[in-house]
């Protein structure tokens, strides 16, 4: 017996297979392996840190069991559909030339057969089970859902039916339909890839397995489609209707719902067919009945309703339509907690009389003319002190009380800014271990400025002092904020030296002093495996190898408030401005949260980016809210972020909230009561912006509550757009204190007001509304206010002449008077800067008041506030205090004082009287004339500067500063300290401004 012949030379030894490619293979396994284990791991420590990692399971264990499920479905059924169709193939071809086609596709398939038979489920369940992950929350709220207590007008269902049940079951439905057609289509391809389905010159050729195969799928698809349809007769509530109504109109109660319930039935009697057909071979009934359920849907589902539509509703649709508008008026005020508006009637007045302000002297007394969004650069160079600080663009505005009276503040934290520190220190120590946290919060009265227009702070200066407290009273490093983005290795054994960069030791000081974090801020990284893990995580060698990390190391990471809450709650929607208060001897972040939904009955949606964006949106001040729509939303959740350990705390602000009840029995032990609430805590705690946005936006339209002049459209309101930027932007809300009409005493409010609906661009920007949202919460320990929350609409008359934000700001600038002082204050190569315009229901109208800054164009320059315009009716008042600007306003005499809160350190006077100066007529009228001589001197200078006769700009500028000198003795006599105005020199190349 020969042996055969071997493939290697003689004398060589037989040759091994490789083992490079197999021990790859296993590497590469490996690597992926553990970095996704230190992903998965190094969030197990971020969430076991705080305390939250009952979330990071639950979900976790959602998405993985669903993905299961989903995966295990379709792998289930593609497989079993290729198995049977090709244990069901026939043995021989009825002719040759089909044969010879399919045994080539056979014999190319026939090596891989087995791994495509498992790789393709395998493929189709991985798509099936994301998706499925994906639904997660359906899942679970489905699950643990609570009760509304609420019906639907329609069909008589409890609101969670439609919240929490249905989106579930359609998500069932839709999942199974796919699992349907894509195992269908796969056994459909194998049984003509192994002869049991043939196309032929005679038709179609089914084997008998192949028949029943199909017909058990198709009976499967048309059942679920069935329920889809049924499904789909509930979905009609909760249809949006693009430029319509939303919900149930009534084309879809006449028409849409009762034929979806005729294909409901149909497609059941199809699908029984289909399994007749199955039994006795014989398919003309269910081929017939398909077709008639095809042109049943057509006839019923579509051309039906566009006829009832069409014919019907439409040439009557007021009337028919009336009984739904009422229900979506009703269904969407709930949705939206507009139902609870008090709305009045505010007859106001146009005309500024004297001593008009005498009832609203809490009022005029705090009204807030320092603008957190131009003075955050005022804050930066009066007390940023070191290039590593920063503070936002734009600041927040709270209250605290001083000397026992609630005073209106703007407030901020004194970021870290590592990208402050040069260049050449940009090494990884610093920018990781040194420069850790920013220092200290910056207060200032709202409604107060020194003599020299900067802010009036209240707290500032590191170390901290003032009237709120130093740092002995509070904690004032800042290792979280929102614009601490980079993580940080903070910690070190007792007796360490100190390596964090603290803050200077004083305000001159050279040597700034260090600091060692002695909290839990964050994961420890002093074991080896951990900082493997981190190293991976961050992609950082010099984590792993740095001295700056010991045993007693923690890495911060995921820093800002939004952050953290947003991962933490993820049910939640996280409102766009988190806002610093001082709490408990803490600097607290406070961040609100909402649930949402998008299937509330007969609501109508709301896209939230384009309801909430405003000016400070587009300017990137605040963080838009994500793309979504929706038709149910509540503030249900307060949530608090330590600025210096990073702690979480979620609070159950509206503990009613059916949604936010089945997430607490998802998550049980994540959220407290507000009970628990400090009184320090509940006294800082406002309404929310976002959800203010979102409401003000749907109230232009839904505080019309009868239906047919809800129909007409003719009584619809928009929010302005915000006169004091260039692009058609509206107008944000402003936190104010402030006292409604009905009110007995101020409040700190949220306000807004509305003018006539805008329509291609045009609108009349008259005031027809004033909205304000009481936002004092109390200061008792877990007590709530029981007047927090409730919103206050103002609606004027339909034929109002009151003056919009866009008119007064147009008065303003145009007012002859205003507009000389306004150049005399641009000379010296200075910007004037129009501050928030704001508006006030005070003296029986509407009270405009816009706080006026000047900027010189150096790089260190900052606004200072010098003059404060107001507006009321066709008057505008112009001056270098509120006082005295209100005084003008009306008559000499207002009735009401700012006193010295924005007198700039004066003594204030009693409401309803002014001040005791002699011969005051006269100063005015010399303040008058030297003002015109002023604005003379200017023209002439100009003119003399175009023919080049430099000698005559040189004369003017010198009487330009005789009358300066004048106008500044006349404010003196006045009372009034003047603003610093500095004139040009004469140049050549000066052209003084015009």
């Amino acid at each position: 017996m020969s042996r055969p012949a071997s493939s290697n030379p003689p004398g060589r030894p037989p040759l091994r297979r490789g083992a490079l490619t197999p021990t790859l293979i296993v590497v590469a396994v490996a690597v992926v392996g553990f970095i996704f284990f230190a992903n998965v791991w190094t969030d197990v420590l971020w969430y076991q840190q705080l305390g939250f990692f009952e979330v990071y399971v639950r979900e976790n264990l959602a998405r993985i069991i669903t993905f299961l499920i989903g995966f295990a479905l379709m792998f289930t059924a593609v497989f079993y559909a290729i198995r049977i169709a090709y244990h069901a193939r026939p043995v021989y071809a009825p002719d040759a030339e089909s044969r010879d086609n399919l045994n080539r596709y056979q014999a190319q398939l026939e090596p891989v057969r087995r791994v495509v038979m498992v790789g393709l489920p395998v493929l189709f369940g991985l798509f099936a089970g994301s998706a499925a992950a994906s639904q997660w929350q359906k899942v679970l709220l489905f699950f643990n859902q609570e009760q509304f207590g609420q019906t639907d007008p329609q069909f008589g269902l409890d609101i969670s039916f439609y919240l929490m049940t249905l989106p579930f079951l359609g998500f069932l439905t839709g999942f199974f339909i796919s699992i349907a057609v894509v195992a269908g289509i796969a056994g459909i391809l194998t049984h003509y890839l192994y002869g049991s389905i043939r196309l032929m010159e005679r038709g179609i050729f089914t084997s008998r397995a192949a028949q029943i195969h199909l017909a058990v799928t198709g009976a499967f698809f048309l059942l679920l489609l069935g329920a889809n349809f049924w499904l789909d007769s509930y979905a009609t509530v909760q249809s949006s209707n693009p430029g319509r109504w939303a919900g149930a109109l009534y084309t879809d109660v006449n028409a849409v719902i009762p034929t979806k319930a005729i294909l409901a039935v149909a497609a059941g009697l199809v699908a029984i067919l289909f399994i007749v057909a199955a039994v006795i071979g014989r398919w003309r009934l269910p081929v017939i009945g398909t077709a008639m359920l095809i042109i049943t849907a057509i006839l019923a589902g579509g051309v039906y309703p566009w006829v009832i539509q069409q014919f019907q509703v439409r040439p009557s649709e007021q009337t028919l339509e009336n009984k739904f508008i009422e229900r979506n008026i009703s269904m969407t005020r709930a949705a939206y907690g507009l139902d609870k508006v008090k709305a009045s009637a505010y007859e106001a007045t146009t005309t500024a009389t004297t001593g008009a302000l005498a009832k609203d002297a809490q009022t005029t007394a705090n009204i807030r003319l320092l603008d957190p969004n131009l003075v955050s650069s005022a804050f930066g160079q009066l007390e940023q002190y070191r290039p590593y600080y920063q503070f936002p663009k734009s600041l927040n505005v709270d209250r605290y009380t001083v000397d026992g009276k609630v005073q209106d503040t703007v407030i901020a934290v004194r970021e870290l800014n590592a990208d402050g520190v040069t260049a050449g220190q940009q090494t990884w120590v610093n920018r990781h271990t040194v420069y850790t946290h920013g220092y200290g919060v910056v207060a200032a009265k709202g409604n107060k400025f020194t003599a020299d227009g900067k802010p009036d702070f209240l707290l500032s200066g590191i170390p901290s002092n003032g009237v709120l407290g130093d740092d002995t009273s509070y904690q004032p490093r800042i290792y979280f904020g929102e614009n601490t983005l980079d993580y940080s290795i903070v910690g070190a054994p007792a007796g360490a030296p100190h390596r964090e960069q603290d803050r200077p030791a004083s305000k001159d000081a050279a040597v700034d002093t260090q600091y060692t974090f002695d909290g839990n801020g964050g994961p420890h990284v002093g074991n080896w495996l951990n900082r493997i893990l981190y190293s991976i995580k961050f992609q950082s060698s010099d984590l792993l190898l740095s001295d700056g990390v010991n045993e007693k190391s923690q890495i911060l990471y995921d820093r800002t408030p939004r952050e953290r809450v947003e991962k933490l709650a993820p049910y939640l929607t996280v409102d766009g401005n988190a806002y610093p208060a001082v709490v408990d001897g803490r600097v607290k972040w406070i961040v609100d949260g909402y649930t949402t939904s998008q299937y509330f009955p007969y609501s109508q949606q709301q896209q939230l980016q384009n309801a909430t964006a405003d000016s400070q949106t587009t300017a990137g001040r605040t963080v838009a809210l994500p793309n979504s729509s929706v038709n149910y939303i509540r503030n249900s959740v307060k949530a608090t972020v330590d600025a210096y350990d990073g702690s979480v705390t979620l609070y159950a602000w509206d503990d009613q909230d059916p949604i936010l009840k089945s997430w607490q029995k998802i998550f049980p032990s994540t959220i407290k009561p507000y009970t628990e609430m400090s009184g320090q805590l509940m006294s800082h705690v406002r309404y929310p912006e976002d959800l203010f946005k979102v409401q003000r936006e749907l109230l232009g339209r839904y505080h019309v509550t009868n239906a047919e002049t809800f129909y007409k459209n003719s009584d619809a309101w928009s929010v302005p757009n915000d006169p004091t930027v260039t692009d058609p932007v509206k107008q944000p809300p402003f936190y104010m204190s402030l006292q409604m009409p009905d009110q007995d005493k101020t409040a700190f409010q949220l306000t807004s007001s509305f003018i006539p609906q805008v329509v291609n661009g045009n609108a009349r920007n008259i005031l027809y509304g004033f909205l304000a949202a009481d936002s004092d919460a109390g200061d008792v320990k877990g007590v709530k206010a029981e007047s927090y929350g409730q919103l206050r609409l103002l609606q004027l008359p339909t034929n109002t002449q009151v003056p919009g934000p866009g008119q007064a700001q147009n008065k303003f600038n145009s007012d002859p008077e205003v507009s000389r002082e306004l150049n005399l204050l641009r000379q010296g190569a200075s910007d004037v800067l129009n501050g928030n315009l704001l508006t006030l229901p005070v003296g029986g109208g509407l009270l405009y008041v816009q706080p006026v800054y000047l900027k010189s164009t150096g790089e260190t320059s900052y606004p200072t506030l010098q003059r404060v315009l107001v507006a009321f009716g066709d008057k505008v008042g112009f001056a270098a205090t509120l006082d005295e600007a209100l005084d003008e306003l009306f008559g000499g005499d207002s009735g009401a004082t700012a006193g010295d809160s924005a007198n700039n350190g004066q003594t204030p006077t009693t409401p309803g009287t002014t001040p005791p100066a002699p011969g005051l007529a006269d100063a005015k009228a010399e303040l008058k004339a030297a003002l015109d001589e002023a604005n003379k001197a200017i023209q002439d200078g100009q003119a003399a500067l175009a023919k080049g006769d430099f000698a005559g700009y040189g004369a003017q500028q010198t009487k330009l500063s005789e009358a300066l000198k004048k106008a500044i003795d006349a404010e003196t006599r006045l009372g009034v300290t003047p603003a610093p105005i500095t004139t040009p020199s004469p140049s050549p190349t000066a052209t003084p401004s015009p």
